[in-house]
């Protein structure tokens, strides 16, 4: 299935950070975050990138939780602590994919697929839920004082 009837028969849009998207759940129940805002205990998301597109470094203030469906390994790469890790989300278990992976809350995160072709559907939970007012978009200026040493990876991100 290409990416093209992937994207029509899930009606997925456009999202902010790259690729595309479309919001499958927003739990009833809410809670409140410790700044003192009202958030859905949950939420859920189709989230597709196809060929060269990218998620590119954003951070929110929930953890987020991806799951792999189809299709190419997606790379994430994660910022914190002053280093850069990698989680490659796939089903190519032997060679070090894993079908579900953990993004903490405040945590810089940017996603491609390795070799820019094909495309990857995944969904992303985060808890509590997702809000566009608790998405940032990384300031390439700002990333690259953080993480000077960094710098091509996140001139690659941003």
């Amino acid at each position: 299935m290409s990416a093209e009837h992937i994207i029509r028969h899930l009606q997925l849009l456009p999202h902010p950070e790259g690729g595309y998207y479309r919001e499958t759940y927003r739990a009833v129940p809410t809670v409140a975050t410790p700044e003192g805002h009202t958030r859905n205990v949950s939420t859920a998301i189709y989230y597709l990138l196809e060929n060269e597109d990218k998620s590119h470094f954003h951070r929110i203030k929930s953890d987020e939780l991806w799951f792999f469906h189809q299709g190419q390994a997606l790379e994430i790469v994660l910022l914190t602590d002053g280093q850069m890790y990698r989680i490659v989300l796939g089903n190519d278990l032997a060679a070090g994919a894993v079908p579900q992976a953990v993004i903490p809350a405040n945590t810089w995160f940017a996603a491609h697929l390795p070799t820019g072709v094909g495309h990857a559907l995944v969904s992303c939970t985060v808890a509590p839920g997702f809000d566009f007012l608790d998405f940032e978009l990384a300031e390439r200026a700002a990333l690259i004082h953080e993480f000077p040493h960094l710098t091509e990876l996140v001139m690659q991100f941003t």
